[in-house]
């Protein structure tokens, strides 16, 4: 049987079409998923993001302990409410996981990890902790709701429907987080929008959704998700990475620290192997097809593959996210494989889209 959020009976009443989504019974869209898109882009949109799962680390030694689970350093956050987005890599360097860790307060993180890697990253935490931080509180968030509410528009709607909110959150700048009650706001997205993402009681979900959508949030599903994150260049895991892809090779080194001195799971594989391949965006000239997942790339350097591709309805044209080798660069030609005939396509650096504004022509 699919699991379900805290607000499953909001989305089916409201009409959406739900699908299988990792297990869990998600909206697909609720009529148009391209206006849904364009909600984002020119207004507020929200997602329901129950699925994934907030996890609590606390403890003595828990800042010690994200410093070798973690490939980006916890030490960044400095003051409560930091956010910091990583990988979390398995001894190989191939990446288990990207999540974001708040540091609430010292030796007091929370962890969001993704829906589908949820039971798998549960799994390696506690193998990890049983070996180097035995003490450590671990502790999964099932009774919290998550809504991600995104666009221009929506930190002003937001402190319209959550009353008393603006203060604590308006001096917020982005990856950073306050407690609001039993709420903690978050000024973090994927879908290359401004907005927040808001982790509150189950209980309290329907309500929230509810006064939400009566100024005029509109709720978005899947679909739209997948197409703003995709324009924003944002990778989706199992698709841009997994646990056989290099954080390196994944336009993911940002998130990876290596200079600083101390050990972390992956670490040792990461520097004895350079990468070769890197990830592209891709822009598909002409007419005639749409960019998909598993399309083979040829460059003149060798083979790649497409790991994202979709019809972007903000730039009116196919783009995409591409795994190819090392030595190819921004502004040259490649060819997509799309049922068995080429088209030609451009490489370019995403993110193709941001702030509602096209970067790429």
């Amino acid at each position: 049987m699919l699991r379900q959020t805290p607000l499953n009976a909001v989305h089916r009443a409201s009409g959406a079409r739900m699908v299988d989504f990792g297990g869990w019974d998600m909206p697909l869209s609720y009529g148009s998923q391209i206006e849904e898109h364009h909600a984002v882009r020119r207004d507020a949109g929200m997602f329901d993001v129950s699925h994934m799962l907030a996890v609590d680390l606390s403890g003595s030694g828990a800042r010690d302990f994200l410093r070798y689970a973690l490939a980006n350093n916890v030490d960044k956050l400095t003051a409560p409410g930091k956010a910091l987005y990583s990988c979390m890599l398995n001894s190989g360097g191939g990446v288990l996981d990207d999540l974001i860790a708040y540091l609430l307060h010292e030796d007091a993180f929370r962890i969001v990890v993704n829906a589908a890697t949820a039971d798998k990253d549960l799994a390696w935490l506690g193998s990890l902790l049983a070996t180097r931080k035995p003490g450590l509180s671990l502790t999964p968030r099932r009774d919290l709701a998550m809504i991600a509410v995104q666009g221009p528009n929506a930190r002003e709607k937001v402190w319209q429907a959550l009353p008393g909110s603006r203060e604590p959150s308006a001096v917020l700048k982005p990856f950073a987080a306050a407690e609001f009650g039993e709420y903690l706001i978050a000024r973090t997205g994927y879908t290359g929008e401004d907005g927040f993402e808001i982790m509150l009681p189950a209980k309290n979900a329907a309500a929230f959704w509810s006064a939400l959508a009566a100024i005029g949030v509109h709720p978005c599903g899947l679909a739209a998700r997948d197409t703003l994150r995709l324009e924003a260049g944002m990778n989706l895991y199992g698709q841009d990475m997994t646990e056989a892809d290099s954080p390196l090779e994944s336009g993911l080194a940002w998130t990876v620290d290596l200079a600083s001195p101390r050990d972390f799971v992956g670490k040792s594989a990461l520097t004895g192997a350079p990468a070769t391949r890197q990830r592209v965006g891709l822009q598909l000239l002409g007419k005639g097809g749409v960019l998909r997942s598993r399309q083979k790339v040829l460059t003149a350097k060798g083979e790649g593959q497409v790991t994202s591709g979709t019809f972007s309805p903000t730039l009116a044209q196919s783009i995409a996210l591409a795994r190819i080798p090392v030595g190819v660069a921004a502004g040259d030609s490649v060819e997509v494989e799309i049922r068995d005939k080429r088209h030609a396509a451009r490489v370019v650096r995403p993110p193709f889209v941001r702030n509602r504004s096209a970067l790429v022509s």
